[in-house]
């Protein structure tokens, strides 16, 4: 056999991100567009009834956060919207300020704050956040949506499908009204849609064809037109089973192309001077950044093509996104999980899709607003469910556990601390333990001690910094006199300078203890910078 032939071609390098979308991949992007559209479109109205605004000001957030930070980011993935983690600050601040155009103003300084943050190259607190957080983060998220959505798949929506903290304004949590979704309100005609569009969507995920056009029809718009119509069909066959108002979509009408214009607003800027204004702005900006950034990563994460965003030009766009839809009469917008998720899972290549879903929204409350409200919510439902499946597998589980208790244990706090708080305060209480098992690795042992004899050798296991400086002092002070030392630092690519001193100060006193030192790995280049000649001399020896 070649010996060459057993040599693996290295990977294709990642796709550039840029500016503009990438049209010759309009294949994959045009069906996962309708996807993201018809799974944004709940969520935003859900937003704004869940955040105490006008349903329309949902609507303008999903609209400027596909076409407007879709063409402003760099990230081909990710879809931005009216966020359900901000709907508690959303709502108290619409509470707090004299008029909803006071609210907006606020909207539009977050943006512009955020474009600064993006200057400052705040983007890079992103990369700190461990792995197991942003794991945790889109399990919880995916538990969050199958326990949310499925009151709505039985017919029960009292709750809005964009409310997702556990604790509910109406005194409930999300347990006790999944209960209650099943014992007091279950209605047949949604669990009849619902069961058969969850069937379909999962069997048509394993037998969707794989050539010819039903290979671009989108799983998730064949439930939704099949549910129109099967609703249709219960009002002639079984009135009973037929859905009414309150179980189906709400989009505002506008009367004429007036009515329209005037569901838009401009911020009240004459409220620029109110401290209450510049307090939520300053709050909106700084969360928001945070979930957009969190968001962006996690959605990196879930790229096929591994590509990797530039966090700080992100900032820039979201801000960008925010300065638009409060301009105009919108609700904050950040990258979200769930729609960048059902991107993901549609087979979208580039932020084309992003854009298109966008348009799609625009179109469809310009020209079919009617049509829209003909869809049952549990038919939507359905194709959440579904994307909350593939966010929360049990495969990924399975995975955390085998990697061991430090991953697997920040992991399941995450997502328990989400699920039973909210996403905001969830992730804080995932970071922290996160962080605290991070130190708890940095503490174990870096530094190992062996003598036979005469021959004694003192390994560093990692990089060493600081916080190893006593472990090296202690395995240094038990080297006997008379012995030949090594010092292996082979597998460090850092030292730090607080340990460099330590060897210097034990290869200078060394002689008089009749002890010959020997270093394996060359500190020159792992370490921190030599400042003078005894520490040159350590490299040397």
């Amino acid at each position: 056999m070649n010996a060459h032939a057993a040599i693996a071609a290295p990977p294709p390098a990642p796709a550039k991100i840029g500016f503009l979308p990438n049209f010759a991949t309009w294949k994959q992007d045009l069906p996962a567009s309708i996807v993201v559209a018809l799974v944004a479109l709940p969520l935003c109205l859900g937003v704004a009834l869940a955040s105490g605004a006008p349903l329309f000001s949902g609507l303008i957030a999903g609209i400027v956060g596909g076409i407007v930070i879709g063409a402003l980011s760099k990230s081909p993935l990710s879809v931005s919207g009216p966020a359900a983690g901000l709907t508690v600050i959303v709502f108290d601040a619409i509470q707090s300020l004299p008029s909803f155009q006071a609210f907006t103003l606020a909207v539009v300084l977050a943006g512009a704050m955020q474009m600064i943050f993006s200057f400052s190259r705040s983007g890079v607190l992103a990369e700190f956040v461990p792995s197991s957080v942003i794991t945790g983060m889109l399990a919880a998220i995916g538990l969050i949506l199958i326990l949310k959505q499925v009151p709505h798949a039985v017919g029960y929506d009292g709750d809005p499908s964009g409310e997702f903290a556990f604790t509910q304004t109406d005194g409930m949590n999300t347990l006790s009204t999944l209960w209650f979704s099943f014992t007091d309100k279950l209605t047949m005609g949604a669990v009849v849609i619902s069961v058969i569009s969850i069937a379909f969507l999962f069997w048509w995920d394993a037998n969707r064809p794989k050539e010819g056009a039903l290979k671009l029809l989108p799983g998730p718009l064949v439930v939704v037109a099949g549910a129109v119509g099967m609703n249709a069909l219960f009002g002639v066959i079984a009135p009973a089973l037929q859905l009414q108002r309150e179980h189906l979509v709400s989009v505002p009408i506008a009367d004429g192309f007036s009515g329209f214009v005037g569901l838009f607003s401009l911020p009240d800027f004459g409220q620029v001077g109110n401290a209450t204004v510049w307090t939520v702005a300053i709050t909106l900006a700084i969360v928001a950044s945070l979930e957009s950034l969190l968001s962006v990563t996690a959605v990196d994460d879930l790229d096929p093509q591994r590509r990797t965003t530039d966090k700080n030009h992100e900032l820039f766009a979201q801000g960008g996104g925010n300065l638009i839809s409060g301009l105009i009469g919108g609700l904050p917008v950040t990258s979200v999980i769930v729609r960048s998720s059902a991107n993901v899972d549609s087979g979208a290549s580039s932020k084309l899709s992003t854009i298109m879903h966008g348009s799609w929204l625009l179109l469809s409350v310009v020209l079919i607003p009617a049509i829209l409200n003909l869809i049952p919510l549990a038919a939507l439902a359905a194709v959440l469910i579904q994307t909350g499946y593939k966010l929360t597998k049990p495969a990924l589980f399975v995975k955390r556990w085998k990697q061991g208790y430090t991953q697997f244990v920040p992991f399941v706090a995450t997502i328990a601390a989400i699920l039973f708080t909210d996403l905001l305060k969830g992730i804080a209480i995932g970071l922290v333990i996160g962080f605290v098992f991070v130190v708890a690795r940095n503490f174990r042992p870096a530094v190992s001690f062996v003598c036979d004899g005469n021959s004694c050798m003192i390994r560093a296991r990692r990089n060493l910094y600081f916080i190893h400086k006593y472990e090296l002092q202690k395995a240094l002070n038990r080297v006997p006199s008379g012995a030949d030392l090594l010092v292996d630092l082979s597998s460090t690519s850092y030292v730090d300078l607080d340990n460099i001193d330590v060897l210097n100060a034990f290869v200078r006193g060394a002689p008089f203890r009749d002890i010959r030192v020997s270093v394996r790995g060359d500190i020159a280049e792992k370490s921190a910078p030599l400042v003078n000649a005894p520490r040159r001399e350590l490299v040397h020896l």
